[in-house]
């Protein structure tokens, strides 16, 4: 089976909010495939970030694809709102409302790429019915709704078996959690080819060496 290019996707909730837009031109220019933007209600998950007018004003900051995560619920009222403020895919998590497949028939209809994110509790069976709507599966490798958590080694079987039930779709599978350059090629040879990385990407000042070392660390043979 043919390898999907490897997506490094770096998290602006790690980045420095107080110049945000810098921070994405930053990530752009160091080497960024997409721009990971962690949505949160302080409901579904513990925690608030932003809403669409914010990323709205990033937009014009890069060209990357705005990889979009919403950790709300109820999420179907907001899906035009982030599609209108320039996300290009957006992904729900599947215990975000009560219809799966009528929330990413919404996406797709608001020409979006449309993806499910899987807390490390919930089983994958919950996309099992879903998944030629699917262009990515998003697996949470810690619980969601804070930063700089530890990768939950225990989500390593979770990714092979997604990538036993994508098979050959054109279905990208995303992991989100804890990414650093010393796990990235378990990761990667488990079967996730797109990362989310924030503490791991936005520490220090060299986000091009930073991003450049996850890639090299994923795709090392001896990794």
């Amino acid at each position: 089976m043919k390898t999907r290019p490897l997506i490094i996707s770096p998290s602006i909730l790690a980045s420095d909010f107080s110049k945000l837009g810098d921070e994405v031109i930053a990530a752009d220019k160091g080497g960024a495939d997409w721009i990971h933007i962690d949505v949160m209600d302080g409901h579904f998950v513990p925690n608030i970030t932003f809403g669409a007018p914010v990323m709205q004003s990033i937009r014009k900051c890069t060209t990357k694809p705005f990889d979009v995560h919403l950790m709300i619920s109820p999420a179907d009222p907001y899906l035009a709102q982030f599609a209108a403020a320039g996300a290009d895919l957006i992904s729900v998590h599947a215990e975000a409302g009560p219809h799966l497949d009528r929330s990413l028939q919404a996406i797709k209809a608001l020409g979006n790429k449309a993806g499910v994110a899987i807390n490390p509790a919930t089983p994958l069976s919950v996309i099992e019915h879903v998944i030629d709507r699917l262009d990515l599966i998003l697996i949470m490798t810690v619980n969601p709704g804070f930063g700089g958590q530890t990768f939950i080694p225990a989500m390593l079987d979770k990714i092979r078996a997604a990538k036993a039930l994508v098979g050959g779709r054109n279905i990208d599978i995303e992991v989100d959690g804890g990414v650093t350059a010393e796990n990235a090629g378990a990761i990667y040879r488990a079967g996730a080819n797109a990362m989310v990385a924030g503490s791991s990407i936005f520490k220090g000042n060299d986000y091009a060496a930073n991003i450049k070392a996850l890639r090299v660390a994923a795709t090392s043979i001896s990794a």
